[in-house]
């Protein structure tokens, strides 16, 4: 019966996660498991891309295989391999299951195999049990009779992420969990965020000026690196500049070089950081900071493909790509008479915006489980999770610093969750007083005046009501996600009338 409906699925016009997340649950359902887990290889780590019965923030980890023996034992067979009842390995997902959130694993039955495309190792699939006979020789059998039929479902979901992108003229998705994957990741699964992911997969294949634009902390240097990283010019340099860091004085020799003698102490030739890109793509970090004079000779540049070491005589072509950012609003600063138009309209000639955290919905429970991986592996802990209280402080809370103040919260959480005495040895969880998040920050955009005020949990010295508002906030972002922020579906989900979801919605400042 599972096997008929993979096949039938083999068949089927699927999106890539919705056939992957299939492939997972009917694997739970014909192993009568706990837990199972799609991992791809990247590098030395290993990615989960379909969980089923583990925490959502597993999703957003990423497992060094050489700190996870048992993943490493997995990898290093064609057969599977099984971890009875008493193993000695310590497990990855170790307070990640569902029904015993934030605790040891009870004894249990765990099995893996490692999955192959085209005779290259693509990455892995394990099952965890949580009754210790399970996975005995017949499972062993079964899962190799298996295996051929999850490598078709993941070649499958594979080529359809590949012809999709080439329908939009572009031969990869590079952060797509099926893709190519390079040294830049940005974990994101939200509708907008795929949407804008694919959007920056087409415009990076052009010669044209981005102009990458967001609040502080979205992570703007990697969507510079990813846009990079998917051109033309991928084999050449990337160059970044923080123009916010180059003082007036410099900024010009900075930028353009000079020559030998062109003021006192310039003892030798020097090249720029412009030339310094050439055949590759210079990164202008807070371009709105240049000061006004060397805004002048930039525009040269990107008019004439020309520029002009300090103290030479003749101007040399240069043959570079610009993507520049900021966080300010550039218009503003033009009519300030702080930048000058010209460049703007320049740099600008494929603006993009990066949405903030607080628009990402789930995202921010995958993004929070990257950074405990992170951690866990750099405070040397047995396993780092969150508890539900948790993940309902940092869906509620408005994150205006966004992805960097993220980071720093989930570190200085883990730390005060050991300096009360959690032990390394054992399962640290992460409560919400750990988090010590300001959950009276309104969910609303920063320049609105908030709908709302956002609360925690009972017992956080807030009201019912403002911990209620903040839980249906959540309920709603989830189904939301679950939906493919579908709201028919959404309300369907959650058991309302469409309208009266949309007015709930509307009240406590959620946007459609």
């Amino acid at each position: 019966m599972i096997q008929s409906m993979l096949l039938a699925d083999l068949i089927s016009e699927l999106p890539a996660p919705v056939r992957l997340q299939r492939l997972v649950q009917a694997l739970r359902e014909l192993f009568r498991c706990g837990a199972v887990g799609l991992l791809k290889k990247e590098g030395d780590s290993l990615c989960p891309v379909a969980v089923a019965g583990l925490a959502r923030e597993t999703l957003g980890r990423r497992f060094v295989v050489a700190s996870h023996p048992r993943l490493s034992a997995i990898l290093a067979s064609r057969e599977p391999v099984r971890f009875p009842p008493g193993s000695s390995l310590p497990d990855p997902y170790d307070g990640l299951l569902d029904s015993h959130p934030g605790e040891p694993l009870p004894v249990h039955d765990c099995m893996g195999i490692s999955l192959y495309l085209d005779d290259a190792q693509w990455g892995a699939l394990t099952l965890d049990a949580l009754s210790g006979d399970v996975f005995g020789e017949k499972a062993g059998e079964e899962l190799s009779r298996l295996a051929l039929l999850i490598e078709a479902s993941v070649r499958v979901s594979r080529l359809e992420e590949e012809n999709r992108s080439l329908r939009a003229g572009r031969a990869e998705l590079l952060t797509h969990p099926l893709g190519p994957v390079g040294e830049v990741e940005i974990v994101a699964r939200s509708p907008q965020m795929q949407a804008l992911l694919h959007e920056l997969d087409v415009v990076a294949d052009s010669e044209l000026p981005v102009l990458l634009q967001g609040e502080t902390g979205v992570g703007k240097e990697l969507f510079a690196r990813r846009l990079h990283r998917a051109s033309r010019r991928s084999a050449g340099p990337l160059v970044q500049v923080n123009c916010a860091a180059l003082p007036e004085s410099l900024a010009e020799s900075e930028l353009f070089g000079h020559v030998k003698g062109a003021f006192s102490g310039a003892i030798a030739d020097r090249v720029g950081r412009i030339e310094a890109a050439e055949g590759g793509t210079l990164f202008l970090d807070e371009v709105g900071e240049l000061p006004l004079g060397v805004q002048a000779k930039l525009l040269r540049t990107l008019q004439n493909g020309e520029i002009q070491r300090l103290g030479a005589d003749q101007p040399h072509r240069v043959e570079v790509r610009v993507i520049a950012a900021t966080n300010r609003l550039l218009p503003e600063r033009v009519r300030e008479g702080l930048f000058r138009a010209d460049l703007y309209h320049r740099l600008s000639v494929y603006p993009v915006v990066i949405p903030p955290l607080r628009e990402r919905g789930n995202d921010v429970l995958l993004l929070a489980g990257s950074f405990l991986e992170l951690n866990r592996t750099r405070l040397g802990v047995r396993s780092l999770r969150l508890a539900p209280d948790a993940e309902l402080a940092l869906l509620a809370y408005a994150w205006p610093g966004n992805v960097r103040e993220l980071e720093h919260v989930i570190s200085r959480a883990a730390l005060r969750a050991l300096s009360e005495g959690g032990r390394r040895s054992e399962i640290v969880t992460l409560a919400a007083k750990h988090l010590d998040l300001d959950l009276t920050r309104a969910l609303s955009a920063p320049d609105e005046p908030p709908s709302v005020l956002d609360g925690a949990l009972p017992g956080e010295g807030l009201s019912l009501k403002t911990a209620v508002e903040a839980y249906e906030r959540a309920l709603i972002r989830e189904a939301l996600a679950r939906n493919a922020d579908n709201w028919a579906g959404a309300a369907r989900t959650l058991g309302l009338d469409a309208s009266n979801l949309h007015k709930l919605s509307r009240r406590l400042g959620i946007k459609k």
